[in-house]
């Protein structure tokens, strides 16, 4: 299934480098909202910016976004093996969190570590506790102290490799981040500022919002995914419903604001709704509140793929993939958007 956008994220004689952002699109001269968009719908993919987004949407749509704000969430560490780094990821109560420990930001591990080994991060002394099931790359640790404060004192947002930064936390929120929680950033809405949400506003396209912290990013996750906490209000169960009920479209900003609507979805009707999810969607399961997606461009070992293939089909989105590759448009957090517009005979069961 993978295999077509593998070849060509890989396998393209395109350099590296241009398909990556290194940097906010403000450090490249732009702004947030002067990305590139390309709109994919089963007419064509039609090449764009992102301050141009109210022109794809229609009057009484609804654009779902995510609340959650990223946190340093990367932490300096030292124990048995030297001097290494602990992303944490999830807080599942207590003193406990799931966390990545890495060599360095742009070397991964799996560390060779044993239960019960302990060491030290930002001042903080810590046990790990045992490895994810089918994650081996992720741990369960146990740390002793203040660890929100911690992060604030002494953390640094999550990067990989192909970010030059270190940059400040702010580099890393969207306009719409007001609960912190999020070990990564949400990065889907990022390019939205004020003036992209006036023009929106005029053109008649309503907001609602949903939260769900994300954890580190895992590309060996397979099948496997960790549960992340996440809520869906009244409000935005009701704004759904009369999106509905008026015949409009129902985007998510983002695979987030995917996962959590979808996760808020049983009993055959969008309902309020928290707590953790570890819902992985994928060709077969149908999904039912979501009719289009604003998103980034993904990784092929990413899971967040399959989601795209389950909300707007594989050829749909390959297609998408061919064009995004030959016009240079840019990957990961700091790169341009996608919008995808499958269609109503897509959807909803």
């Amino acid at each position: 299934m993978r295999n077509t956008v593998d070849n060509l994220v890989h396998n393209s004689a395109l350099p590296h480098a241009v398909r990556e952002a290194t940097e906010p699109p403000e450090l490249r001269g732009g702004s947030r909202d002067a990305v590139r968009l390309l709109v994919s719908t089963p007419d064509g993919h039609h090449h764009s910016r992102f301050t141009n987004l109210a022109n794809f949407l229609e009057p009484r749509d609804l654009v779902v976004v995510n609340r959650s704000a990223t946190v340093s969430a990367s932490l300096e560490a030292v124990g048995r093996l030297g001097t290494f780094v602990l992303n944490l990821s999830t807080h599942y109560g207590g003193n406990v969190w799931l966390a990545e420990p890495r060599w360095r930001f742009d070397a991964p591990g799996p560390l060779p570590l044993e239960r019960g080994e302990g060491f030290v991060a930002a001042g903080l002394t810590g046990t790990f506790l045992h490895p994810y099931p089918g994650l081996k790359r992720l741990w369960f640790v146990r740390l002793e102290g203040d660890v929100e404060a911690a992060m604030a004192r002494h953390g640094l947002p999550i990067r990989y490799g192909y970010v030059e930064g270190p940059f400040p936390l702010e580099r890393y929120q969207s306009v719409f981040a007001d609960r912190p929680g999020s070990a990564e950033m949400p990065s889907a809405a990022r390019p939205f500022t004020e003036r992209v949400l006036r023009c929106l506003d005029a053109k008649g396209v309503r907001r609602a919002t949903i939260t769900l912290h994300t954890g580190v990013s895992s590309l060996d996750a397979g099948d496997t995914l960790y549960p992340e906490p996440f809520s869906v209000p009244a409000e935005t169960v009701a704004a759904v419903a009369a999106t509905r009920t008026a015949g409009g479209r129902v985007v998510a900003v983002g695979t987030t604001v995917v996962r959590a609507l979808e996760s808020a979805h049983y009993g055959g009707a969008l309902r309020a709704a928290q707590g953790f999810t570890r819902l992985y969607l994928r060709p077969g399961r149908k999904v039912r509140v979501v009719d289009g997606l604003l998103t980034g461009f993904h990784a092929p070992e990413a899971s967040h793929l399959e989601m795209l293939y389950a909300v707007a089909g594989e050829t749909l989105v390959q297609e998408a993939y061919v064009e995004a590759v030959r016009e240079g448009y840019l990957w990961h957090e700091f790169g341009d958007s996608h919008l995808i517009l499958p269609g109503r005979e897509r959807g909803k069961g």
